[in-house]
């Protein structure tokens, strides 16, 4: 058996939640490999929207395990709040979630540090979460990481204490920025004793045992293909390989044990923050996609900067990742619209390039558009897509061809329900 992979293609919430809950009926493991309470994966099903951070989007189903993987960094008080928010539904998450001992810690001091960095790079902010992802994968990077098989250790406060004495430290070179640590850590303390009643485990040993016994696995990941450390749009990035291959590390299984690979894309494109996003509307029909296609961020509530589909950035990122098939997500966000456009290729300095170039942070890169037909019509109601309009039918053909890539399923809604399988 093998590993089977889904992400994102663009800059993160492309509706990877969805589409996960959509598939794990096929899987007995779903397994998160990156990332950690920045990710916002959304679920609607049964008239009730739900948002995870950390927990696995496999988790609304019965018989299957959800594993957080030791690529993931979890922030204690986050967690406990999503295990509480799971509490109404009676899932017996004991059983159904586990923990790899290795994924690192996010400390109250690691948002502090998150916090003092963003406010003193002024307007040269990255557009950070503010969750203390970055500072936390650093502390991972340096070697001083907490990690959850520390906190059954005996000598864990001595550890603790060491860290955000570290810490502390560096924020007294941040001057004017004040803070309670106290205040923070009480309910950081309440959240490790919840972390303690669950399940840790070694987590690659787990998976590749399960992969020898022919289980089916999934791994979710976070953010998006733009947001890579390294292959995203560097310094607006995130602090994880949000691709493929960080499923390699963020599992432990070999880079033979990789399957299919999902890539999700919405059917225009989206951004949070700051940071290059060369298709961009900053006009009326900018505003027009965010306000049907509620484009606001599930983690921050901040406004999503949205744009034309990007024909070479998606090439690029099914090329980093091997993507061997593609959902399509929030087709019906542009159903009132007569006519779409789609960026074929890029002019840089006034040459035409149909690559995603080294620099488009300071780069005069400007997007050259193809208009093609809208459908200009409901497409909520759908149940098959053999029955959608012609115009979405040229759409997905049109973009497969540009794409090299089959389009296997398109969402036309938010609900689990609302997605249409095209397996030709």
């Amino acid at each position: 058996m093998k590993v089977d992979v889904l992400l994102g293609l663009q800059w993160g919430d492309e509706g990877k939640g969805k589409i996960v809950d959509v598939l794990t009926p096929r899987y007995d493991i779903i397994a998160r490999f990156q990332g950690g309470p920045n990710a916002g994966h959304t679920l609607e099903f049964e008239g009730i929207k739900h948002v995870l951070h950390t927990i696995p989007s496999g988790i609304f189903r019965e018989n299957v395990i959800n594993i957080v993987g030791n690529g993931v960094v979890i922030d204690p008080v986050i967690f406990q709040k999503e295990l509480e928010k799971l509490e109404p539904f009676n899932i017996n998450v004991k059983d159904r979630l586990l923990i790899s001992k290795k994924a690192h810690l996010i400390l109250p001091t690691h948002r502090l540090l998150d916090a003092a960095s963003e406010a003193a790079k002024g307007k040269n902010k990255i557009g950070s979460t503010l969750k203390g992802i970055g500072p936390t994968y650093m502390d991972k990077t340096g070697r001083n990481g907490l990690r959850v098989g520390d906190i059954y250790t005996a000598n864990f406060q001595e550890k603790y204490n060491a860290l955000v004495e570290k810490h502390v430290g560096i924020l007294k070179h941040h001057e004017n920025f004040e803070y309670n640590l106290e205040e923070l850590e009480k309910p950081w303390m309440e959240g490790i004793n919840v972390l303690r009643q669950l399940t840790a485990i070694d987590s690659e040993q787990y998976i590749n045992d399960a992969l020898k016994n022919g289980k089916k696995i999934l791994a979710e990941g976070a953010q998006g293909t733009m947001l890579d450390i390294d292959f995203g749009t560097y310094p607006f990035v995130t602090s994880s390989n949000t691709v493929t291959a960080g499923t390699c590390t963020g599992l432990g299984v070999a880079p033979t044990k990789i399957g299919n690979v999902i890539g999700i894309f919405k059917a225009y494109c989206t951004r949070v923050g700051s940071g290059p996003f060369p298709t961009e509307l900053n006009d009326e029909t900018g505003e027009r996609i965010r306000a049907l296609g509620h484009e606001f961020g599930a983690t921050t509530g901040r406004p999503r900067r949205c744009g034309w589909l990007d024909i070479p950035q998606m090439k690029y990122a099914i090329m980093i990742n091997g993507v061997t098939e593609l959902s399509m997500m929030k087709s019906d966000v542009l159903g009132s619209f007569e006519k779409i456009k789609v960026c074929t290729h890029y002019l840089l300095n006034g040459e035409k390039i149909e690559h995603f170039p080294y620099d488009v942070v300071d780069s005069n890169l400007i997007p050259v558009f193809e208009e093609l037909e809208g459908w200009n019509c409901d497409l909520t109601q759908l149940n098959n897509y053999s029955e959608s309009p012609k115009a979405l039918q040229n759409y997905v053909n049109y973009l497969e061809q540009k794409l090299e890539v089959p389009i296997t399923v398109v969402s036309v809604g938010p609900d689990r329900k609302q997605t249409l399988d095209n397996k030709h």
